[in-house]
């Protein structure tokens, strides 16, 4: 897989960014800028992790998701996905790269920027964590059919153009 050029969608995040909110003035209320990251893992069957949030989840609950979480100030991200993903699920991943970058606005005016990253188990036994109630192994496909967040609809696609070059 050749490596992905992150400056061509943060460039188009702030494109976005310029038209919306110093062109036509459309002023967000001012929130956080977060930084997150969401991980593709991939088992042996050549299909990766997705897990579902309980109903009480504080965000997206009933929603399919990936392994992830915030990436702590100061923290790298590479180093994040890996504690995100070994907190969430047990498991322990290697030949991780980076494919792709969401960056939108929230209603409440909160700015958040997400890595996506894919990677292969390379040890480990899966459990979930009390964010989930269910987990399964899916194909790119299958998981959009499934009800999850707008940023990992865009993100699969963007896998998906990858895994189809």
């Amino acid at each position: 897989m050749e490596r992905y050029d992150i400056i061509k969608p943060l460039k188009e995040c702030l494109k976005d960014f310029v038209i919306n909110f110093m062109v036509k003035k459309k002023q967000p209320k001012m929130g956080v800028i977060g930084f997150s990251q969401k991980a593709f893992v991939f088992g042996l069957n050549g299909k990766f992790l997705t897990m579902r949030r309980t109903k009480t989840a504080p965000s997206n609950p009933l929603y399919w998701d990936l392994p992830g979480g915030d990436v702590k100030f100061g923290e790298e991200p590479l180093k994040s996905i890996i504690r995100e993903v070994k907190e969430e699920t047990g498991l322990v991943v290697n030949n991780i790269s980076l494919f792709g970058v969401d960056a939108h606005t929230t209603l409440s005016g909160d700015y958040w920027v997400t890595l996506a990253f894919r990677g292969f188990i390379s040890r480990g036994k899966l459990l979930i964590s009390w964010e989930h109630d269910l987990y399964k192994w899916v194909s790119i496909d299958e998981f959009l059919k499934l009800k999850i967040p707008n940023k990992l609809r865009k993100l699969t696609r963007d896998l998906k153009k990858i895994e189809t070059n």
